[in-house]
């Protein structure tokens, strides 16, 4: 997942959500040991300082957390993590319905729109 920093909202808040999604796609696991601050900024092209934020909000909300010789870790909580998977899809899935509302789809329209792109694609393929 590349890094998408926009300038509509803080950077911070971005950088939280652009790590969640990639906990909640398995890019870290449950126990994994997390990248340190500095590589993570360099990669994201942000100031260390902006991605310390990020993680200590993380931290905070346990979905990290740190061991004092030995860097940060993904939490072991697999409810947690099952949790923030569905948060984000939910939410990802009311946008997509907010969306198709202001084009002036209803809710049964979508719904079988979903249906004829998937039917077309093929059942069971992971992305459309």
């Amino acid at each position: 997942m590349a890094w998408e920093i926009q300038s509509d909202r803080p950077v911070y808040i971005q950088l939280i959500d652009h790590i969640k999604k990639q906990i909640a796609s398995g890019v870290y696991k449950a126990g994994d040991k997390f990248p340190v601050v500095r590589d993570l900024a360099i990669e994201a092209e942000v100031n260390p300082n902006t991605m310390q934020k990020a993680l200590s909000e993380l931290e905070r909300e346990k979905l990290l957390y740190s061991k004092r010789t030995t860097g940060r870790f993904v939490t072991d909580d697999t409810q947690l993590l099952e949790d923030l998977k569905k948060n984000i899809a939910y939410n990802e899935v009311s946008k997509f319905l907010n969306n198709m509302a202001e084009l002036g789809f209803s809710v049964d329209q979508t719904y079988n729109l979903l249906r004829e792109v998937t039917d077309k694609n093929g059942k069971g393929k992971k992305s459309i």
